[in-house]
């Protein structure tokens, strides 16, 4: 530990030293971190047609190009995690700051479908240098509990703040530039925080830290890209060899990463953490909630722009009441859960969730846009209330020296719910969408997705109505799908968790 950072006492930390305008000034510079990150997710979902159509993307690649930024993201987390306490949490936000701007320029000009895969996933690699640093300094220069409470809430709020933004900024970028400029976005952000970090923020690296194994860094890729790669294919393309053996190939990796984990002295990923039922319970429930949230936002987004031909910015003005909802549902969940209890508040929000996933399962194929947003801001607010009250289960139920794998798992199992989601329930609404057009189509471009379907149709009023109908069937079976897993997480919350109290 370098000498400029603080002791803690026990589990709390010292409050000797309250933080002062520098460390303020530093949070409103991590804090637009955050409000980047969750604007570049946000503004994707809106260039997804305008992008697709520039570049003749396929399905397959549109998918690609939606999940592998969170995909990469959530892979490499727990890695920079530890990279940063050996080489420096500056020094790493400052590295994967850069990485990210040259990414971010390298996307807005691409050129095929391909080569903003690629520039996508180093944006994902170069996120993830991000993320943990950010909240590791917060934890580094704010040694007040208080003061920290407060630091974590406007890092988190200024992060859900962007997810209301995005669609706005997003839609008025759409609507005047190239679909390049919603990628040019991060650009200042990176230089302001090149130039601002080496006077705002303090430098830490643990000299005692745990060597980083790549030989685990490579396993857990190898775990999740097959798995993700093979669920898509088989909701694509139905059940095949290589999807199959793609699946196959990647849980063994995942069980051969699980035992080196256990014989590591510093493991990538403490296992021991899961041996807790509150922790596991909590974490399984946060990452399916993810996943099914992930998914829904895919499918919504496109049935507004798509289904019911809204602009861009027509379509992220009407996202903005479901980020609103969460914002308010996350600011109430933990006063609320200290007066009701952590499980009985997740399992309500759970229920509230899938009235609204169930409400998407009734919208028509052409005028739904009411019933969607109404869907949209009751899941929003449902899932809000188990994610605000989640994080304080797990921090609370592993040990305090482990406090930061843990907080490092939540990270990347939100992320890795996002690639999910996007992948496999992507996937099935593609499959269903397929499954539910007639054999023989005026325009077989149309079959591949809604999107070709919407530039083929130009001149075919016929065409397009098949297409909008058979989309909407895919939304109704992702929606079906979503409120099941949320009612069955209601369940397990409350058996699980209703002894539980609140932190």
């Amino acid at each position: 530990m370098e000498a400029n950072e603080r002791p803690w006492k026990g589990n709390e930390m010292s409050t000797s030293t309250l933080a002062g305008r520098r460390e303020w000034t530093g949070l409103a510079v991590l804090a637009s971190v955050a409000l980047l990150l969750s604007v570049d997710v946000s503004v994707l979902y809106l260039a997804l047609p305008h992008l697709s159509a520039a570049l003749g993307a396929t399905a397959p690649q549109q998918l690609w190009i939606m999940d592998i930024y969170s995909f990469m993201l959530a892979g490499f987390l727990v890695t920079m995690g530890t990279l940063g306490d050996r080489v420096g949490r500056r020094r790493l936000l400052m590295v994967g700051a850069a990485a990210f701007g040259a990414a971010s320029v390298v996307a807005a000009y691409s050129v095929s479908a391909e080569m903003l895969i690629g520039a996508r996933a180093l944006l994902g690699v170069a996120g993830a240098t991000l993320l943990p640093s950010s909240l590791a300094l917060i934890r580094n220069m704010f040694h007040d509990g208080r003061q920290m409470g407060t630091a974590m809430g406007l890092w988190y709020g200024c992060f859900m703040l962007g997810m209301a933004l995005g669609p706005i900024v997003g839609g008025l970028l759409l609507e005047h530039f190239w679909w390049g400029s919603a990628f040019l976005l991060g650009v200042p952000f990176m230089v302001v925080l090149l130039v601002a970090a080496p006077r705002l923020l303090p430098e830490y690296r643990e000299e005692r830290a745990g060597r980083l194994d790549p030989a685990s860094v490579a396993l857990s890729l190898a775990t999740i890209l097959p798995v993700v790669y093979g669920l898509k294919e088989i909701a694509r393309s139905g059940w095949a060899v290589a999807p199959v053996a793609a699946v196959a190939a990647g849980a063994v990796c995942g069980v051969v990463f699980a035992a080196r984990q256990r014989r590591l002295a510093s493991p990538l990923l403490d296992l021991k953490l899961f041996a807790d039922r509150a922790f596991a319970a909590t974490l399984t429930i946060m990452l399916l909630a993810g996943i099914v949230m992930a998914g829904t936002t895919l499918m919504t987004t496109q049935y507004l722009q798509t289904v019911e031909s809204r602009s861009p910015l027509g379509a992220g003005l009407w996202l903005v009441p479901q980020n609103l909802a969460m914002i308010v549902a996350l600011s109430a969940a933990p006063a609320v859960a200290r007066r009701f209890g952590p499980a009985y508040v997740m399992a309500a929000g759970l229920l509230l969730g899938a009235a609204g996933l169930f409400l998407h399962t009734q919208v028509p194929s052409t005028g739904g846009t009411a019933l969607v947003v109404a869907g949209l801001v009751l899941a929003s607010a449902g899932i809000a209330l188990p994610m605000g009250v989640g994080n304080a289960v797990i921090m609370t139920a592993a040990p305090p020296e482990r406090a930061g794998s843990a907080a490092s798992l939540t990270e990347t199992s939100g992320e890795f719910g996002v690639a999910v989601g996007v992948a496999a329930l992507g996937s099935v609404g593609t499959a269903v969408y397929r499954g539910a057009l007639p054999e023989h189509l005026p325009v077989e471009a149309a079959r591949e997705s809604i999107t070709a379907a919407a530039t083929a149709a130009k001149d075919l009023p016929d065409l397009l109505d098949l297409a909008r109908a058979a989309f909407t069937s895919g939304l109704h079976t992702v929606a079906a799908i979503s409120t099941v897993v949320f009612l069955g997480l209601a369940v397990l919350t409350v058996a699980v968790l209703r002894r539980r109290a609140a932190a």
